[in-house]
């Protein structure tokens, strides 16, 4: 385990932006020209407490530039509203995206932040129709507004649960129609597909499930699965770096063991693609 009792972050993650992008990515900035591998994800992808993440590892087993344009809290919406990043995944030679929950896009009942995708912005008149009990001015994350409605109604909950699923199925296959080639998928999280997703305490990526897959193979060149578990899991430290403030964060993210596995999967299906 690292630690350091100080006040500022102890990884220097590099931030960078490309081209007209307003996002901001883990560094060092990279050539987006010549021969290279497009890494989208959310917070795992960006590898935040890491000193490797999984796409610096990925470059190191293909010996094929790799940038990494990981997002914390990242939901498909991010991706699907910067036009650097879609030109980026068109011109390389190939595309990896990992699954990200359905919580954290805009959709029938509410609005997110075009960019930190995590931040709520406001309840449409449905939304407020389906909870007249709920104030939702009390919100500012997508994540405390879907815990408090679960809470409410496990019924009216569902309807919820049930738009976000269409919406993110739907903007899955806008994204990688826009990306306009296969991708590589990528499932990168403690449950399986297979495994419930009904409520938020069944864990990442929220809500989506193995028929949500299904419904994008016929866009995806291959699906990638690696669940982590003991010293790679959830409540682990080993292996990251982080300060005082920041050990409950970090203890929530996958460890280096883990993204050693999925660099290894992901060059091994990489290969069979060329």
């Amino acid at each position: 385990m690292a630690y350091e009792n100080m006040p500022g972050p102890v990884l220097d993650y590099a931030p960078c932006r490309y081209g007209r992008s307003k996002l901001m990515f883990r560094g060092p900035a990279q050539r987006l020209n010549g021969d290279f591998i497009a890494v989208l994800g959310g917070s795992e992808t960006y590898g935040r407490y890491l000193t490797d993440p999984y796409p610096a590892l990925l470059q190191d087993e293909t010996g094929v530039k790799t940038v990494n344009l990981g997002y914390v809290n990242a939901g498909v919406d991010v991706f699907l509203n910067d036009e650097t990043i879609l030109e980026a995944c068109r011109r390389a030679r190939a595309v990896v995206l990992q699954v990200t929950g359905a919580q954290n896009l805009s959709n029938r009942f509410y609005t997110v932040h075009p960019r930190r995708n995590d931040r709520f912005v406001k309840a449409s008149p449905m939304m407020k129709a389906v909870f007249p009990e709920v104030d939702f001015t009390e919100f500012h994350f997508t994540g405390h507004m879907l815990a408090t409605l679960s809470h409410t109604s496990a019924a009216r909950f569902a309807l919820i649960r049930d738009e976000l699923r269409r919406v993110w199925v739907q903007r899955m296959n806008l994204l990688m129609a826009q990306i306009g080639r296969p991708v590589v998928i990528l499932w990168m999280a403690e449950r399986t597909p297979d495994d419930p997703a009904e409520t938020i305490a069944d864990g990442g990526p929220m809500f989506v499930n193995r028929t949500m897959l299904r419904s994008l193979r016929g866009r995806v060149a291959d699906i990638v699965e690696y669940c982590f578990a003991g010293p790679d899991g959830i409540g682990s430290l080993d292996g990251k770096v982080f300060t005082e403030t920041e050990s409950q964060a970090a203890a929530l993210m996958p460890g280096p063991t883990a993204h050693e596995a999925v660099a290894v999967r992901l060059s091994r299906v990489l290969r069979e693609k060329d």
